[in-house]
């Protein structure tokens, strides 16, 4: 199965997000799988003016908050229907542009620099971080931040497994020390890693990322 087709598969298997989360906001970043828990835009810093790129943006949710806080986003999903999706429910606001494309062939065709790049389950989990950390690296501004999220790795999981939504995609299951030497290797200051706790103490928490140029 082509790698395309694998994630148009699964977006179309996804459920909208809703148009409120449990506080109100229409908009809102949430770096883990449960809702409205965790940190939220305040893992980037300060976003006013400046350059953000999201790898894996979907259907534009997280840019579009993002956008609200003064940032100029671009996103990057390989699913054409995402696009889409993100053009149509996000278009009117401004300072977002959305394309399709590989992440690491964005990167490598891409011009200027990008003051925060994020990846919410998205393709830093997907793609041999030997190739796409550097081409990230490239791209950050000076002070910039790598962040990304997704599941810990099960205990006794290989660092490198399949998705079993999507079965033509690799998946690198690496821990927070693994990342942290990754990110360290690929000339990245103060490299941090941690795993937010599930609300509750219940179920799987989220593995966040973050390392500076």
């Amino acid at each position: 199965m082509d790698v395309v087709d694998a994630w148009e598969r699964y977006a179309r298997g996804r459920t909208p997000r809703r148009e409120t989360n449990a506080f109100g906001a229409c908009t809102w970043l949430n770096w883990t799988q449960h809702a409205d828990h965790g940190p939220g835009e305040s893992v980037l810093g300060d976003l006013g003016g400046r350059a953000v790129l999201e790898l894996g943006s979907g259907t534009g949710c997280n840019l579009a908050h993002l956008s609200t806080q003064g940032a100029v986003c671009t996103g990057v999903d390989i699913a054409p229907s995402q696009r889409r999706k993100a053009v149509d429910r996000w278009g009117h606001l401004p300072g977002l542009a959305f394309h399709t494309a590989d992440a690491t062939d964005f990167l490598s065709h891409a011009e200027g620099t990008f003051d925060a790049v994020l990846s919410i389950f998205g393709p830093v989990w997907f793609t041999d971080p030997e190739q796409l950390l550097p081409l990230i690296r490239k791209r950050l501004s000076s002070g910039g931040v790598l962040a990304f999220s997704h599941k810990p790795p099960a205990e006794g999981m290989a660092p490198v497994g399949t998705l079993s939504a999507a079965r033509a995609v690799t998946r690198w299951d690496y821990g927070p020390d693994e990342w942290s030497a990754l990110l360290a290797d690929a000339g990245y200051a103060n490299p941090r890693a941690e795993v937010i706790p599930p609300p509750g103490g219940q179920g799987v928490g989220t593995l966040l990322v973050r390392g500076y140029a």
